[in-house]
């Protein structure tokens, strides 16, 4: 070949030796050293690449997807405690709440010894047209067995959940009757209630109980009003107490009915989102009512929401203890396969500027044991124990409030520890009072039905020597009976059981109308509202 042939091809043969020593680099690369160049440098693509490596070259077959699954929440769990991941079975149970609804049979039950027992039917839903009552145990569910470890709360929803219209077949074992029964019930959409109680404390006082913010919440809202409007309130307490939130655009909307127009009710800011504003339009028909909000530690994200705009705005005054301390927006981001991540993509701030996030960080634990924190350094308890992680700032007429670490309320009620024993203690925290609670229920279950309200029902089991009866049923289960202890928390141990009786036997309204007839905030609430003194004042100077 001559000069002038091999300088026409010579930029050729460079590119094919380029080509060739490109794929020998790679094979090389990937062989020979591990992919370790390729991991270094691909930035964000490192997680994928690795993924890729493990399923070409470890040395067991590995589930890359069970993987990812175990994966995912550690990652989330390093950027702050309310980003979260739900596999795509467990979506639809994570916005049940928020919903207000979900397809199902229309029981509310619990599980003693392994086995699911009805506590009580949704009136005219599914469970109650196909026969099944209050008391019954189901210990079967579409032909197999349902009793045993297997039985969790996440699984029996499961199985008891559905498609609306499909059907579902139970097994059982009621009170007095020696043979399984079966009974097909028809899934159907179940309304969900976040007002679980609507009642008049007194002559002039209305009190309703939010237990979360959902979609239906603000509708419930506006009718439990209109009946508290018929029965002529005059004053309103919202009880938030173990409220832990949910929709901040519920809480809002209920918070624009108590405000004045152009009143600040929440804002929000992140990194990659700007500032949003939501402010009062004056559309509100309850601007004027004399307002009480009770809070405690369990009351959290957009329950604080709610809170702080009726604090910030000196709109009515806050009764209890420190709320949990929730500051951050989590946005729903849903994957392709089903699963979904709630990531936190913002704070939101009181109106007078403070977030409320308590803090979190590296230590995790301290995070999470926070409120057993509180108790042991005495905050539940006494007022000047309450430890504020963030600045003081100023509501709309001056008065101090603080960021960081939850709302703290205008009122400072402790918790009652009157005649606390170990014996109590050991009592509540072991169970036995649940399960003594639920046993007498199903025993006396057709005697009590007669009652179907509070008092009458009060009245009947009061008669009953409830503690004594508690209190040999609790040696039986390993549980000392001291009776010195036993005498001194005799009040305690009464009030404890008959709540839960009542409960079994009627509902939740009825429940808390028992608990709340001697609870210390509501006590100070009608105090306050009796002395005119529910809308704060502006400090004095001197």
């Amino acid at each position: 070949m001559d000069n002038n042939k091999i300088r026409r091809f010579m930029p050729l043969l460079m590119a094919l030796c380029v080509v060739i020593g490109i794929i020998v680099g790679n094979f090389y690369a990937k062989h020979a050293s591990g992919n370790r160049l390729n991991i270094i440098g691909s930035g964000s693509n490192r997680l994928q690449n690795l993924l890729q490596i493990i399923d070409d070259q470890y040395v067991d077959t590995v589930n890359l997807n069970d993987l990812v699954e175990k994966a995912i929440p550690g990652i989330l769990a390093e950027l702050d405690p309310h980003s979260v991941y739900f596999s795509a079975k467990d979506v639809a149970t994570a916005n049940d709440d928020l919903k207000g609804s979900f397809s199902g049979v229309g029981i509310e039950f619990t599980i003693r010894q392994d086995t699911i027992h009805v506590q009580n039917v949704v009136k005219n839903g599914p469970a109650e047209r196909a026969g099944i009552v209050a008391g019954d145990k189901i210990v079967s569910i579409d032909g197999k067995p349902f009793v045993g470890k297997i039985v969790t709360d996440d699984e029996a929803k499961r199985r008891l959940k559905g498609p609306k219209d499909t059907k579902v077949k139970l097994g059982v074992q009621r009170y007095g009757q020696q043979k399984v029964m079966h009974f097909t019930v028809t899934r159907a959409d179940i309304q969900t209630k976040s007002i679980t109680a609507t009642y008049m404390l007194d002559d002039n006082t209305g009190y309703l109980r939010i237990k979360n913010f959902g979609a239906t919440t603000y509708q419930e809202l506006l009718v439990a009003l209109a009946k508290l409007g018929q029965e002529g309130f005059n004053n309103l307490v919202v009880d938030l107490r173990d409220n832990n939130g949910g929709l901040m655009d519920a809480a809002v909307a209920i918070a624009n009915e108590f405000l004045p127009a152009n009143k600040m009710i929440v804002y929000t800011q992140g990194r990659k989102f700007s500032r949003e504003n939501y402010v009062s339009d004056g559309r509100g028909i309850y601007q004027h009512i004399p307002l009480v909000v009770l809070i405690n530690e369990g009351t959290a994200s957009a329950a604080e929401i709610f809170a702080g705009a009726i604090q910030d705005n000196d709109r009515g005054t806050i009764i209890g203890r420190r709320s949990f301390g929730k500051g951050l927006v989590q946005q729903p981001i849903l994957f392709s396969d089903g699963s979904m991540i709630r990531l936190t993509i913002a704070r939101y701030y009181t109106p007078s500027g403070r977030c409320i996030q308590k803090p979190y960080g590296e230590d995790s634990d301290s995070y999470a044991d926070d409120l057993l924190a509180r108790y042991r350094h005495g905050e539940y308890f006494s007022e000047d124990s309450i430890k504020h992680t963030g600045p003081a700032y100023h509501t709309s007429i001056g008065r101090t409030v603080y960021g960081g670490g939850g709302i703290t309320p205008d009122i400072f009620v402790p918790e009652d520890t009157t005649n606390m024993t170990s014996y109590y203690k050991e009592a509540a925290m072991s169970g036995l009072m649940l399960q003594y609670a639920f046993q007498y229920t199903d025993e006396h279950r057709q005697e009590l039905k007669k009652y179907d309200t509070m008092n009458d029902l009060l009245k009947i089991i009061a008669q009953r020597n409830i503690v004594d009866n508690f209190a040999s049923f609790a040696e039986k289960k390993g549980l000392q009976r001291r009776n010195l202890l036993i005498r001194r928390s005799h009040r305690l141990l009464e009030h404890y059981l008959y709540s839960r009786i009542i409960y079994n036997m009627l509902d939740e309204e009825a429940w808390l109308q028992y608990l709340n007839s001697d609870d210390a905030a509501i006590k100070i609430t009608l105090d306050v509202f009796k002395r005119n003194e529910s809308f704060p004042k502006k400090p004095q100077k001197k």
